[in-house]
């Protein structure tokens, strides 16, 4: 939700590097000493530090932090829990996500898995219907308790601060505390996506008081308030992560998912869930190695199972690097065919490494990606969906078995960006999965709950021959594509990236790297770009904009493109990025127009 933007439509390549002009304000939550927003931008450019994020009060809270002597983490921590308020159906606490830092000091890249967890009474059954055998219906499954996961999001923010940051929490929640009592205005992508979950809301008593005020969503241009969510933050920076995690919200948060605060007028089955007050205790947030793979020289770090993103990101790349590119439509039809191959791994291949052995040394490996690059060819795209690769053979015998279809992910997340002065950077991308989660909102604490254990699959959805490495299970973290990448050049950071949009995150982040490296892109025209994606799927779905440039091209070719379907409709992702511009000059980037534009800004303009 970015307040007061305006749709542009998509901008083209030519006008990619513009700035969404400024647009002068206060902030609704603005005290003394404390800079207003610089405004609305695309671009930034300068020096001491830089945020990129879908929200100018979640970036502006970033920069101020790092204005006041904090660093990378800090202000990705500040901006996060501002985009808790202003983002609430998409980056509440009620979620999780992953982290992926840089730290200047030691030339590392480390990676924090904040994925909800399945309660312990969690089973393979969990979304199987025993009145009649078979999987409960999506849409009922989503707004239930069954579909709440154990929240990671705080424990990566505490772990993150703990490791890497150098404020406490409390400190950094400051700002998203001043945004939540004092409230921010109502724009029109507020309104649609309260009105979207409106019928839903209204049945949960606590999502309806408070989304729901005089029981239809909040009028654009009216100020929403979440004096419960500041008294919340306020809380966990005076009681600490035991009190969310183990402690009386932990239990006021088990006791919402085993009794959903359904209206009793209300006839929609909400189911109710399995959590206890332990599940939240036996938490944790864990480190993991990063991902890594180098194209074109560069080193591509990201983000470990149970995430694909990093994974995917980094098999597709292999498969590209394998493969001459020539003119820009032979690199799409590369990019698409190199996706196609590497999803079809994913789904086989891709869970939770504590319940799964995931191959990722093979799946990363040069001589698997040459196996699968030679099943490209130049002039013909294969027909979806494809069987994954044989992990045992190295040669470049076509792949046996059936191919399996796309399993279901939600594609409402959000991304951001942060650097510092002293070169720490932070990819971070978190998420509750739907647009308003399970619609369930803890009574009087201000914030929903996910709705996370839908990334499982219900039932199996993989070839006969392939366990389902995607099954539910207690304590499992169900996969996810959110891949947050930070890319080094001789060892030092060059770009970080990420976007939100479900299993099109990894195409995305894919895309503007191809653009930014292989196409000769500024890294804001590899943003604007127009985008399509290929995961596996019969047909290749794309922004109207990339079917009217590349659409005739790539059908030559046996692509079948078609509108990507949303939401929002015909719009993919909305990423945000930086760069490292040499001479200690960063460049900040969010979209310019996709889902009304994010918010890009520097530390300062001049060293």
């Amino acid at each position: 939700m970015r307040r007061r933007r305006t749709v542009l439509g998509l901008a083209a390549l030519a006008l990619a590097t513009l700035t969404v002009p400024a647009e002068a304000r206060t902030l609704p939550g603005q005290v003394p000493g404390v800079s207003p927003p610089q405004g609305r931008q695309a671009v930034a450019v300068g020096y001491g530090g830089a945020v990129s994020s879908v929200d100018v009060d979640a970036t502006q809270a970033g920069i101020e932090v790092l204005r006041r002597g904090g660093n990378a983490v800090d202000a990705a921590v500040a901006a996060t829990a501002t985009l808790g308020v202003t983002e609430p159906y998409v980056a509440a606490i009620g979620g999780g996500g992953f982290f992926t830092y840089y730290d200047a000091r030691t030339h590392k890249v480390s990676t924090i898995d904040g994925r909800e967890t399945g309660p312990a009474r969690m089973t393979e059954n969990t979304f199987i219907d025993p009145k009649t055998g078979k999987p409960l219906p999506f849409d009922e499954a989503v707004t239930s308790g069954l579909s709440v996961g154990v929240p990671g999001t705080l424990a990566t923010w505490d772990k993150a601060l703990r490791a890497f940051g150098t404020r406490r929490l409390g400190t950094v929640l400051q700002p998203a505390i001043r945004v939540a009592e004092h409230g921010f205005t109502v724009d029109q992508e507020f309104y649609d996506q309260t009105a979207l979950n409106a019928d839903r809301f209204k049945d949960i008593v606590p999502t309806r008081e408070l989304f729901l005020p005089g029981g239809k969503p909040p009028a654009v241009g009216s100020t929403f308030r979440n004096p419960d969510l500041a008294g919340t933050y306020r809380q966990i920076a005076r009681r600490g992560l035991g009190w969310f995690y183990g402690g009386a919200l932990g239990a006021e948060i088990a006791r919402t998912v085993r009794t959903p605060p359904v209206d009793p007028k209300a006839t929609r089955n909400v189911r109710p869930g399995v959590m206890r007050t332990s599940d939240l205790a036996d938490y944790h947030a864990l480190n993991r190695a990063p991902t890594h793979v180098n194209y074109r020289g560069l080193d591509v770090y990201g983000m470990a199972p149970p995430s694909s993103g990093g994974s995917t990101v980094g098999e597709a790349l292999n498969i590209m690097k394998n493969v001459r590119f020539g003119d820009p439509v032979q690199a799409l039809h590369t990019y698409l065919e190199a996706s196609r191959l590497a999803y079809a791994d994913r789904n086989a291949y891709v869970g939770d490494p504590a319940y799964v052995d995931v191959p990722l040394k093979t799946l990363l490996s040069d001589g698997f990606a040459r196996s699968r690059a030679c099943l490209i060819k130049p002039d013909e795209a294969a027909k979806s969906p494809v069987p994954p690769g044989d992990l045992e053979s190295h040669g470049c015998a076509a792949p046996q078995g059936k191919a399996q279809d796309l399993p279901y992910e939600g594609p409402q997340t959000t991304h951001l960006v942060t650097a510092d002065r002293w070169g720490n950077v932070v990819s971070y991308t978190l998420t509750i999965e739907q647009f308003g989660g399970s619609a369930i909102t803890v009574p009087h604490r201000g914030f929903l709950l996910n709705n996370e254990m839908t990334d499982f699959d219900f039932t199996s959805s993989t070839p006969a021959g392939y366990p389902d490495p995607n099954l539910p299970a207690a304590g499992k973290r169900p996969r996810s594509s959110m891949a947050p990448t930070i890319v080094l050049r001789n060892g030092r950071p060059y770009l970080a990236v990420g976007s939100p949009g479900g299993s099109t995150i990894i195409t995305t982040v894919l895309q503007i790297l191809m653009n930014r490296v292989d196409l000769g892109m500024t890294l804001p025209q590899a943003v604007a770009a127009p985008r399509a994606t290929q995961r596996n799927t019969p047909q290749t779905f794309a922004e109207q904009e990339f079917i009217d440039r590349y659409g005739a091209a790539l059908k030559a070719k046996g692509h079948d493109l078609a509108l990507f379907p949303g939401p929002p409709a015909g719009v993919i992702g909305a990423a945000a990025g930086l760069e490292f511009l040499g001479g200690g000059r960063l460049q900040a980037v969010a979209e310019p127009v996709r889902r009304h534009g994010g918010s890009a800004m520097v530390v300062s303009p001049r060293p």
